[in-house]
């Protein structure tokens, strides 16, 4: 049986890092949803300039497909994607009913603090608080878990592999 999973939260909050170390520690097949975007997308954000949801969607549709294509093909996944709304998980869903997300959730100081040391990445520190402002959490009836991404990517990656095989975490 395969999985697909996808690690949610807002720029900066340590995505791709839990995503590739997945990749490595769980043998999930990784994507890193940001080659996803359209250039023009890249060029908006990279000018500071927020995506809306008409800039989303095909961007959404390109890696449900993905997701979809995976799945069918019975490969297990892991994407790394902000999908801050609910409206984008569903539109992921559609594609992959059993989606199991890893939310990593933190406070805006930090993950600005992040962004502004981070290099090579399109999107600037600038918009962090139009991410937070669209971020819905997940809601009770989405297959989530919400983890503190103060916790070293290590425990992460431990916390996640345990909730996605339904073990309890070691230390």
């Amino acid at each position: 049986m395969s999985i697909q999973t996808m690690i949610m939260g807002v720029s900066g909050c340590g995505k791709t890092t839990v995503g590739k170390l997945l990749e490595e520690r769980a043998g999930l097949e990784y994507a890193e949803a940001d080659e996803f975007h359209l250039p023009a997308n890249i060029a908006k954000m990279n000018a500071g300039r927020a995506l809306t949801d008409e800039d989303r969607l095909p961007w959404l549709r390109r890696l449900a497909e993905w997701m979809g294509q995976r799945r069918q093909a019975g490969a297990s996944t892991v994407l790394a994607c902000s999908a801050l709304k609910r409206s984008y998980r569903d539109i992921l869903r559609a594609h992959a009913p059993d989606l199991r997300v890893v939310h990593l959730s933190g406070s805006a100081d930090l993950i600005r603090e992040r962004m502004l040391t981070r290099q090579e990445h399109f999107m600037p520190a600038a918009l962090l608080e139009s991410q937070l402002r669209d971020l819905e959490p997940l809601q009770s009836d989405e297959d989530g878990i919400t983890l503190d991404l103060t916790l070293a990517p290590e425990s992460l990656v431990r916390h996640s592999i345990a909730w996605l095989t339904r073990q309890p975490a070691e230390a």
